[in-house]
């Protein structure tokens, strides 16, 4: 029994030494093959070689897209308030599309992404604007369906769940691998350009929001009522 753990913990070792030398590759084995992917689909939850979160977000859209034309019908219809139509598009729509929103790393371009989305479907619920001066129509603007939509916005909905995800993550402690993943500090030199955008730079820029940018968040973690009302500070700003 020693034995064969010892074979299986040096055929590990040469298939991680492998994966460093395929760095832009994906290493999928099964029981017979090995086979060199892109993008591999976990748990409903796309990752790609290059750590990127457009695959996973465009994913994510179009699972919500098709939620949408499934009750687009009860959108459309007269019989329903309005109120009722929010609820089915907070209950059914939306968490499809924000799951595991909490890991999200987002940039401009994707918060823009997922606000035309959610505008889109507050705009079939509302539908147009009477104009009386000239008696036409028009579609509502994003300020309107803001004013109109009273739950917050998509984007204002990730972001206290990726602090409330961080938080329970920087409470666990060093002992934890996700913990030391966190707080990990790669070392050598980085590819020329712009740096991208980590997970943590969302969540300093949440407390830059509220007024806690200059503070360790890693410490005000460690108090959970003191973090718990920054979350709940996050959710209420009306910012977008």
């Amino acid at each position: 029994m020693v034995m064969l753990f010892h074979q299986f913990a040096f055929l590990y070792q040469i298939v991680w030494q492998f994966c460093i030398l395929a760095k832009h590759w994906f290493l999928v084995c099964s029981l017979y093959t090995c086979v060199f992917i892109d993008t591999y689909v976990y748990i409903m939850s796309s990752l790609t070689n290059q750590n990127s979160i457009q695959v996973e977000i465009k994913s994510r859209l179009k699972s919500g897209n098709a939620c949408f034309h499934s009750v687009q019908s009860l959108f459309s219809s007269s019989l329903l308030y309005k109120n009722l139509m929010i609820k089915i598009y907070r209950n059914r729509i939306l968490p499809l599309v924000l799951y595991g929103c909490e890991t999200w790393s987002l940039t401009l371009r994707e918060e823009r992404r997922l606000r035309v989305f959610e505008n889109r479907v507050v705009r079939r619920i509302f539908g147009g604007k009477r104009n009386e001066v000239i008696r036409e129509w028009r579609k509502l603007h994003n300020e309107e369906l803001n004013d109109l939509c009273s739950p917050p916005s998509i984007v204002r909905v990730i972001k206290p769940r990726r602090m409330r995800w961080a938080g329970h993550l920087a409470r666990r402690g060093d002992r934890r691998v996700i913990y030391r993943v966190l707080v990990w500090k790669p070392e050598g030199k980085r590819p020329l350009g712009r740096s991208r955008l980590r997970w943590k730079d969302n969540i300093k820029m949440n407390l830059h929001e509220v007024g806690c940018g200059s503070m360790d968040w890693i410490e005000l973690t460690q108090v959970r009522d003191r973090w718990r009302a920054l979350v709940n500070a996050v959710l209420i700003l009306r910012v977008p």
